[in-house]
Order: C-alpha cells, then structure tokens, then sequence
C-alpha cells in the first residue's frame, strides 16, 4: 500500500502532525514501536504553559507561541485542559522583586490577548495563598498558566487522525526505510507478532523523540547537521501538601525551579530535574539523588518536611532537546527545529529536534508548511485548520468560558448527564467527562445503573469499570494494562498493589479475547 506519509513516532509531535496532515488530505501511516504517548510525551510536568523561566534566556519567540498556544489549546480541549494558577514565593535571595516584577509583566503581554488572568504581587500571611509555606516568607506573586493530562492529548490528536482517515499502528517499529524509484519503502515490524510488512511512502516525517538520531542513523541512513542532547527529566508524586487548588513555582538554590502541582485530586506532583544521559536506557528511572534534589527544593519553601519515604509514585522521561551547544543541561534551548533532506527535490524525510508539549500544535503547522513544496497537488486544501477545531471529546456545545471542572463547559456537559445515567455515582460521572469530554456519551451508551457499568475498580473519581476498558481497547489501542491504569486513566495511582494486580488480570483477559 502506498501513503503519502510515514510518521515514526507516537509521541505528541507525531499525532499533531498525523492530525493536520489528514485533514489537508493526505494520506497517512504513523507507526510507534510501543504505545502512544509511552515515553516523553506521557512523563512530563503535565502543563501548558509559556516557559515563564525562559525569558532569562532571551527565548522570546518561543515563549510568545506558547502563550498563544496556551490560548489555542484551552479552546479546543477544554475536558482536558484547565486554567491554573501559580505562585512563586519571593524572598531577598533570590531575583531582585522589580526584575521579576517586570519579567511577570512581559509574561502577561508577549502572547497578545489572553484569557486567564493576569498576574499580581501577594502579601504573606494570607487565607489562601501561602498555604502550607514557612512563615519567614512574606510576600510573592501570582500568575497564570494551565495544566493538561499529557497521555490523552496524544491519545485524541491520534484518535482526530484516525477519524480522518489516518492509520495508526502501534507495537509497530519502523526497522528501516530505503528510497527507491517508487517511493521510500518502509519495512515495520509488529513487536506483538513479531511479523513484518512494508510499505511504500512519498515523504517521512521522523517523530522518534528521544530516538529522533536513531531513527537518521539506522533506519532512513541519513546524516543531519542538527544533533540532540537527551536530558532526564524526573517527578516525584506524594500526598497533597496543601489543600489549596493552586501551585507552586520554586526557585532552588541552584537557581533551577521546581513546581509542586495539586495532582489527581489527593496528591502533588513535584518536578523537575535537568540531568545530561548519554542514551535513553538511562532516563528510564529516577534516581535517590533527584529525590533527594527535588525534596530539597521544596522542603526549603514548606513548614513541613517531606522525606523519601512520602513519595507514593515517581516517573522519569527523556528530553530530545535540540543540541545548542549550552553546557548546563537546564540551559538548552526548549525550542524546535525541523530539517528536511531530500532526493533531487523529492522523496524528503523531515526530522524534529526539540520541542514542547505546549507548541506541538504549531510544530505540527511548520512541519506540514516545510512539506508543502513536495505535496503541491493538494495545494487547495493545504491551509491551517488545527487552531480552531476542537479535539475529541472537547466540542461542548455552548460557548461558555473556561474549561475547568470547577465552572465551564465540562462541568456543565457532567451535570448534563446525571439525569440521564441518574444509577451512576455523579463523581464518576465528573471524571469521565474529564477523561473523555463529550465523548463521555459514548463510554456511557445504554448505561442506566451501576451494575450496567460491568466489573468495578477503585472507587470514586477513581472508579474503573469494565465498560470504560472495553471502551478504551477498542477505541483508544490500548493493548496492555498499563495503557489504562497510567496512561488512558491515572486509576493506577489511586489502588493498592492487589486492586491494580485484580484490575490488571481483568484487563489482560480482555485482551486476550480482543487479540488472539
């Protein structure tokens, strides 16, 4: 079979350039060697957010797209992306209060019009927003960025893929691909199977992350004057440590920062580390030392300290950061680069360096413009259409303001269904909408009681049932436990070892049935 483009990689650049490259027309394969958003895309700090450290770093056009993204993205997936506040405490050692007066001032106007609000300085004690902090600290500021399950944004930019028209494979590696007079033949191997096919491809888009280099280097044999530098960036997740719906910036004393976000409705997320590897293999688990860095970090802020022992979840990703040739892994640029290497003008592979979670909208935009000149016969339909149509799940239909849980559309659409599924506990309801948006409607089709729900795990915002697993295998690919219980759901922080062992169990006897 023949299509127009190959993507390798299931990450957050990948699906975004599947998406916008399937609606201008094209033809499209994306295969990922293991699942979508299983490596960096699914292990980041989980926000939207302009990159309020950058401006230090003169990054100004890259912190201008983000905030407009920021915009972007808070409309048209608004189930899974919601406005959050965040507050930096400030005292004499760190940056003078004017420098970052000034900086929180460019950081409201660089992006344009905004929605959120802007920022603002803060007295301490205050009834909220100092809370859980050292009572030596007093005073701080406030602004705004938004936070984003990770996971499910890659999971529904591959699903707007595949609803038009896009194929997605996954548990499928890209062994190799070699240009011919019929176009790039590309052998891929199901790693489940271990079975081989090929195809035939017009232009390569190489989205392997951290395995961008790999993927130049063995599979398409081609050489690149852009190089990547990985950098591990690790989280630790403990019991919430103030029951304030804000979050944290910290600035450590290495001048790095640290946030500290509420999680998951009974936890923090605290993150991150910048530390230099060498290959992928070693960003694969966090370290005690970036334990201990990250308590540090926040036992330096907060009246109670946490220790080793408080950390109930950790995760690490790798960063394939574009290589600028800064020596301090924290200084590397977070901007991306697209370079395209063709064939006398045709046959091209383009390969991304860098990037961040919150521009792979626009990212995926660039791409599709640098690919242009190779798909010219699609010319009439080759216009941006990303920015304005909502992502599945995320098209509720009033137009009401905000997209948080709390007040807005996604919390109008989950009041909408407690009359209509009355036997189904209202938190749960709330968290399917969260999880899936108005797409909701469809995990809960002929559903009017608990017990038509199926087998149930968890409890709660963190209930799991069987109808939402027969849902996410054959609708989201998910083809192993972890897929649901971490990645389409976070229901496996939420259980105990023998809950997640039960629902693991259950899940892999779905499996079996799905896929002999």
């Amino acid at each position: 079979m023949t299509y127009d483009l190959v993507i390798i990689g299931g990450g957050i650049n990948g699906c975004g350039i599947a998406r916008d490259a399937a609606g201008r027309g094209l033809k499209v394969l994306l295969a990922e060697q293991d699942d979508l958003a299983s490596a960096t895309s699914g292990r980041s700090s989980k926000l939207i957010h302009g990159g309020l450290r950058y401006l230090e770093k003169f990054e100004f056009r890259l912190v201008r797209e983000a905030l407009q993204e920021r915009e972007v993205l808070l409309n048209i997936a608004p189930h899974i992306i919601h406005p959050l506040d965040f507050v930096l405490p400030h005292d004499r050692s760190m940056r003078p209060a004017f420098m970052v007066r000034a900086g929180l001032f460019l950081y409201d106007h660089i992006g344009g019009k905004i929605s959120l609000s802007g920022s603002r300085g803060l007295s301490f004690p205050d009834d909220q927003y100092n809370a859980g902090l050292r009572p030596n600290i007093r005073r701080g500021f406030i602004y705004s960025d938004a936070r984003v399950d990770d996971a499910r944004l890659t999971v529904i930019n591959a699903m707007a893929a595949r609803d038009m028209g896009a194929t997605i494979l996954t548990r499928t590696r890209v062994e190799r691909a070699t240009r011919t007079s019929a176009g790039w033949q590309v052998a891929m191997r199901d790693t489940v199977t271990n079975s081989l096919s090929e195809v035939l491809a017009h232009a390569i888009v190489n989205a392997g992350g951290p395995w961008v280099q790999q993927v130049l280097d063995d599979g398409v044999k081609i050489k690149s004057s852009a190089t990547v530098r990985l950098v591990k960036g690790s989280h630790i997740v403990v019991p919430r440590v103030h029951e304030q719906d804000h979050a944290y910036i910290l600035q450590n004393d290495d001048g790095r920062v640290a946030f500290v976000i509420p999680y998951e409705g009974k936890y923090s997320l605290i993150g991150t580390t910048d530390v230099a590897i060498n290959s992928v293999a070693e960003g694969n688990e966090i370290t005690d030392a970036e334990i201990e860095y990250l308590l540090g970090a926040v036992n330096r802020y907060f009246s109670k300290s946490l220790h080793a022992s408080d950390v109930v979840w950790s995760y690490a990703g790798v960063r394939p950061l574009y290589d600028d040739g800064a020596d301090d892994p924290a200084s590397i640029t977070r901007d991306y680069v697209l370079k395209v290497n063709d064939d006398n003008g045709k046959l091209p592979v383009l390969s991304i360096f860098g990037g961040k979670i919150t521009t792979y909208r626009r990212l995926a935009e660039r791409a599709l413009d640098a690919l242009h000149p190779y798909f010219l016969q699609h010319s009439k339909q080759w216009q941006p259409w990303t920015a304005t149509t909502a992502l599945p799940g995320g098209a509720f239909d009033d137009d009401g303001g905000g997209g948080s849980i709390a007040g807005g559309r996604a919390k109008r659409f989950a009041l909408s269904l407690f009359s209509l599924h009355a036997g189904v506990p209202p938190d749960y309801l709330e968290r399917l909408v969260l999880r899936h948006g108005v797409n909701a409607t469809a995990v809960l089709k002929n559903i009017r009681s608990l017990a038509d729900l199926g087998e149930l795990f968890g409890r709660g915002l963190n209930l799991l049932c069987e109808r939402e697993i027969d849902y996410l295998i054959q609708r989201e690919w998910a083809r192993s436990a972890d897929d649901i219980l971490w990645r389409r759901t976070k229901c496996g922080l939420h259980m105990d070892e023998d809950e997640r062992a039960r629902a693991a169990a259950f899940i892999n006897k779905k499996l079996k049935v799905q896929y002999p």
